[in-house]
């Protein structure tokens, strides 16, 4: 068995491997670490080694006997690699691996909630796939069908507004179950094709459903700056799992809306010019209503710059203790 330390600034981590199922030897094709390393801002990179195909899932701990999932990972050459963006903020973290049964899963993050894991898994731009309690949802699957190839279909759609890298007739046509059900603000469901509309529940801002158990908050998302978004035409979402509130912004300035959300456990917001904010406008909202998680996303420029993200962690720091969780969107 592989057992790497790691000295940090606090504490000494340790990180183990352990198998689901009876207890059984280490065979030498099954997941290990292989090493540990500490970031200049004190975050954890973990670099592990598996089965080629196999999926993992990587589960923390700060005191050895309370354990949660912490990501499923997929092994595509024999390694994996997973940063942990939460580490500087605790005081001990201990690590472990399992190698999962099957090929069924989704990779991602987990959120842990009183309702059971919702896993993450962003897309592209302004695309993502959560799934929980076996059920599978979409939010803004734009641009072409084919950035979807290999995921499951969807039970529930989530439309922010009409612009095409949020939704595309064709694409979410191509996405969903057999029993999916969509929401959009009215401005979408108007331009729909008929058959998507017979799925379609319509919410305009400050509006409310429930839908396969997971309450529907619709908050305004528009622009103070421009004429892009205008107010009343598109939603962000507040999504309420269990006891977990998860936001995904859609395409809107930093708004006094956006400003004044209550409790959010995880924040998908969006950050680039002309549509959009600046990371600068995106530091100081969410300094005001304070996410425990922040996903920077639709961080793209017109120019094609990517550089909107590492600039809003570098400016938001870690004296409030929010995470910031930097994924592969491009």
């Amino acid at each position: 068995m592989n057992i790497p330390f790691l000295r940090s600034r606090r504490v000494w981590l340790l990180s183990f491997f352990v198998l689901a199922g009876p207890a059984r030897g280490l065979a030498q094709n099954e997941p290990e670490f292989s090493g540990l390393a500490s970031l200049t801002n004190r975050e954890v990179r973990l670099q592990l080694t598996a089965p080629a195909g196999a999926f993992c899932r990587l589960d923390a701990s700060t005191n050895l006997s309370a354990w949660t999932a912490l990501a499923t990972l997929a092994t595509n050459s024999g390694a994996l690699e997973y940063t942990d963006s939460a580490a500087p903020f605790l005081d001990a973290r201990f690590y472990r691996a399992e190698q999962l049964a099957g090929t069924n899963h989704l990779t991602g993050d987990h959120l842990v909630t009183s309702a059971g894991n919702v896993v993450i898994h962003p897309v592209y731009h302004a695309s993502l796939v959560l799934s929980w309690a076996g059920q599978t949802i979409y939010v803004d699957p734009g641009d072409a069908a084919s950035r979807f190839t290999g995921l499951p279909r969807a039970d529930l759609i989530l439309l922010t507004h009409g612009h095409s890298d949020h939704y595309v007739a064709a694409t979410v046509t191509a996405v969903k179950g057999s029993n999916a059900v969509i929401v959009a603000p009215s401005v979408v469901y108007n331009a729909m094709p008929v058959a998507l509309r017979n799925l379609t529940t319509v919410l305009t801002n400050g509006t409310t459903t429930n839908l396969l158990g997971v309450r529907i908050d619709a908050v305004p998302a528009y622009n103070l700056t421009s004429t892009q978004h205008p107010k009343g035409q598109g939603n962000g979402y507040v999504l309420t799992f269990g006891d977990r509130r998860l936001y995904v912004s859609g395409d809107t300035e930093d708004t006094p809306e956006l400003r004044a959300l209550p409790d959010i456990d995880v924040a998908f917001l969006a950050m680039n010019l002309p549509y959009t904010m600046t990371a600068a406008k995106a530091v100081s909202a969410v300094r005001e209503f304070r996410p425990r998680v922040v996903y920077p996303y639709h961080y793209r420029d017109q120019s094609g710059a990517v550089t909107n993200a590492a600039a809003f962690k570098q400016q938001l720091g870690t004296d409030l203790g929010i995470e910031v969780r930097l994924r592969k969107w491009y």
